[in-house]
């Protein structure tokens, strides 16, 4: 078989070791929303939706949040706690058949349940599902901690998975507590560890599948075999005040992954990893990510898109306070549009701002696929602080393909102290001169 070559959509801001939303920028450095692009005629205005208006007219989400705010509060009539059903939280007994008979339990009441995981003790829990649809709205407040068996035997049927929510409606996941996948056994086996290894899959944390009406808030999630958190074809979600932790050289622990998911806003979330602090691939639609705090880490990513071939559409992203970085494979086709990108700041950052459709995973020249992923209604707006790289804004778009629609307002991106920065643009078509520093090259 021939080597594979590959053409693929990377946009990214800031892959950094230091990631702070720019609460200091002075009023005058922010517009009202859309003020600036009113000025401007032919554009696409959904490439700015507000938060608010991502919501507003879905009915389903108002209900959720109904839910939410009762699951919350004091009244809720049934009590489930682990520990009645046979759980340990001694550290080194299985309590994984207690945590499944618990489940049942609150699953198939007809009232509105409180899944207690008690405090001040640690749960030993293997592989495990907790699988809806259920007659109620669960609250499942994690107050202890939750540990993965490091035992990686325990992951022969399913090497993709620890803890999964298949199904389920009218969710909350929260309570102060700890998941803890006990990643190291699996980061010591990667082949990015050690190229004698073979090149393995491992589990993800925490998977939410087919979930709506979510909230996730006030939990650590630390040392996964993998992704911490993972979302993919949910519907309205919230997810808040999570610290998500691994080392830094820990191989391929992404943060807080979404895919195939609509309406999802990320906030007031720090994030430390070996990998993407968030990535959002394809099929995602109106996802909000304000107040997030990621260092180390890879920043925040868009992509893999049109990977194989394969059709790849995102759009109505809203990143403020944040960055992106990532890198994406492919030759696919689709749409990455309305991406609004807004009040960021960069300390040594390398490659700050990229959005790259010539990705090639060979030392020599890759063939110019007919194919590409549409970049379309971008805007940067508000980004300030120092580059690592020389080159401080790269578009490198397709010829095919050209981005299109591209705003930038209010971009300033100084060299470090012993390189100046420089801007490359080609094959993308502005839609109004753009206010960057440094200014673009060609």
């Amino acid at each position: 078989m021939g080597v594979q070559k590959y053409i693929y959509l990377c946009i990214l801001i800031a892959f950094s070791l230091n990631l702070t939303s720019t609460s200091g920028l002075s009023n005058g450095g922010h517009l009202p929303s859309n003020a600036y692009l009113q000025q401007e005629s032919g554009y696409d205005l959904r490439a700015f939706p507000s938060y608010s208006g991502l919501h507003s007219e879905n009915d389903s989400y108002k209900t959720f949040m109904k839910i939410r705010r009762s699951l919350s509060a004091a009244s809720v009539q049934t009590v489930v706690n682990v520990l009645d059903f046979g759980a340990k939280g001694d550290g080194a007994t299985d309590d994984t058949k207690a945590f499944e008979t618990a489940w049942a339990k609150a699953c198939s009441s007809s009232a509105e349940v409180n899944f207690v995981v008690p405090k001040n003790r640690n749960f030993l829990v293997k592989q495990i599902k907790f699988s809806g649809p259920c007659k109620s709205g669960i609250a499942m407040q994690i107050g202890g901690a939750i540990i993965a068996s490091d035992d990686r035997s325990d992951y022969s049927k399913d090497r993709r998975h620890w803890i999964v929510f298949h199904g389920v409606e009218n969710l909350v996941v929260s309570g102060g507590g700890v998941v803890n996948g006990n990643g190291k056994i699996w980061w010591q086996n990667s082949c990015k560890t050690n190229k004698a290894n073979p090149c393995t899959v491992a589990p993800t944390a925490l998977t939410f599948y087919q979930c709506t009406n979510l909230g996730v808030n006030n939990l650590k999630i630390e040392n996964p075999q993998q992704i911490h958190l993972s979302f993919e074809k949910c519907k309205n979600v919230q997810v808040s005040n999570l610290v998500v932790t691994a080392p830094g050289n820990s191989p391929n622990t992404d943060g807080i992954h979404v895919t195939d998911t609509q309406n999802i806003k990320i906030s007031s979330t720090t994030i430390a990893t070996g990998d993407d602090c968030i990535s959002i691939v394809s099929g995602s639609q109106k996802v909000l990510a304000t107040g997030i705090t990621c260092g180390p880490g890879h920043g925040i990513s868009i992509g893999s898109l049109g990977a194989g071939n394969s059709e790849a559409d995102v759009s109505d992203i809203v990143i403020n306070g944040a960055k992106l970085s990532g890198t994406t494979n492919g030759g696919g086709s689709g749409r990455a549009s309305n991406i609004k990108f807004q009040n960021i700041e960069m300390e040594n950052v390398e490659n700050p701002i990229i959005i790259d459709q010539h990705y090639c995973d060979q030392d020599k020249p890759c063939k110019e696929e007919s194919s590409a992923v549409q970049v379309e209604n971008i805007l940067y707006q508000n980004i300030k602080g120092t580059s690592a790289s020389k080159v401080a804004i790269a578009f490198d778009c397709s010829k095919s393909h050209p981005c299109e629609g591209i705003v930038m307002q209010n971009v300033k991106l100084e060299g470090g102290s012993t390189t100046n920065s420089k801007a490359v643009c080609n094959n993308v078509k502005f839609l109004n001169p753009p206010t960057i520093s440094p200014n673009c090259a060609n």
